[in-house]
């Protein structure tokens, strides 16, 4: 059973940072493509940011240049350091398999971690 457990959220005023971390079960965390999808209330997931096995990344136009996508293989974790934070950044943020990957086909969420950005 693969379980992912997302931490670093929090409440931060406009402009600031955090760091997110996601930690995922398992022994085939390196050979998955990974990224941080993110929701706001009623509405759908989306993806954010995602990087390949190889260390590739991509990133939504909202968050490209404030966002950074990372991974540590040696310790099953993805990161996201967020700078220059938005009201609208504010939702809750999962990790999970890249679109197409064995992880996002497995339909598994972690609980997510919340990210509140006010004054």
């Amino acid at each position: 059973q693969v379980e992912f457990v997302e931490s670093g959220g929090g409440l931060v005023q406009p402009g600031g940072s955090l760091t997110l971390s996601c930690t995922v079960s398992g022994n085939i965390f390196s050979t998955n493509h990974m990224a941080w999808y993110r929701q706001d209330p009623g509405k759908a997931r989306v993806r954010v940011a995602a990087i390949s096995s190889g260390g590739s990344t991509h990133y939504a136009d909202s968050v490209k240049g404030r966002f950074t996508i990372s991974r540590d293989n040696a310790k099953n974790t993805v990161y996201l350091q967020m700078n220059g934070l938005k009201p609208e950044d504010a939702a809750v943020y999962y990790c999970n398999g890249d679109t197409g990957t064995y992880y996002l086909r497995l339909g598994l969420w972690g609980p997510g971690t919340q990210v509140t950005v006010s004054p």
